[in-house]
């Protein structure tokens, strides 16, 4: 509940929707699970505005806004490293998803939501958010950025497949090993789909 993040840094995280009930069933949820909810927004603009002022660790962003919705919001918050994003969508918006994703948003969740989604959708933003930062650290251009982050998702995809891991696990792995080895992780990424390839390994999942 309230203190399950207690061992851990509490998260601070930003809130842009602007049906005031839907932010306010947020808010609670967040703060029920652990979480600081450091500010709200009604509009995609503001929304900017306080993200860069606060620099939270995370911000949930609705589609549907006004003044600037919440994919042009996206694209700024997410495109400035500030903070990784989740988008709100409705079911009739899943067309929206993909769009989303170009945005650079790292998780989406569909209204109407429980707790049970809320919490697995943040997790996923934050860790993604945290693996991306760390491979674009490893390499400096954007092109063998592109592709590296195309090969460790590959990767991940055959170990979870291979291995019953999670993703975070699955990254770990792989960063460990590239650790270990002094290799990059686009080499070990490289050598686990060469060897999927050989064994004439499943196809991976997330691919």
């Amino acid at each position: 509940m309230a203190d399950s993040q207690a061992g851990a840094e509490r998260k601070r995280v930003l809130i842009a929707e602007d049906e005031a009930l839907i932010r306010l069933d947020l808010a609670e949820m967040l703060v029920e699970e652990g979480y600081d909810v450091v500010g709200e927004a009604g509009d995609g603009e503001t929304a900017v505005r306080l993200a860069e002022e606060l620099r939270p660790d995370l911000v949930i962003l609705d589609i549907k806004m006004p003044i600037m919705d919440g994919l042009a919001a996206a694209e700024r918050i997410a495109g400035g490293r500030i903070a990784p994003v989740v988008i709100l969508t409705a079911f009739s918006q899943r067309d929206l998803v993909e769009r989303a994703r170009a945005a650079g948003a790292m998780a989406y969740l569909v209204k109407p939501f429980q707790k049970s989604d809320l919490v697995p959708a943040v997790e996923i933003a934050l860790s993604r958010y945290s693996e991306i930062a760390v491979l674009e650290s490893e390499v400096a251009g954007l092109t063998e950025r592109l592709e590296t982050r195309k090969s460790v998702e590959r990767a991940k995809g055959e170990l979870m497949t291979k291995y019953q891991m999670t993703e975070p696990q699955a990254f770990k792995w792989i960063q460990r090993t590239a650790m270990d080895h002094r290799m990059t992780m686009r080499e070990v990424a490289d050598r686990i789909l060469a060897e999927g390839q050989e064994a004439g390994g499943t196809q991976p999942a997330n691919s």
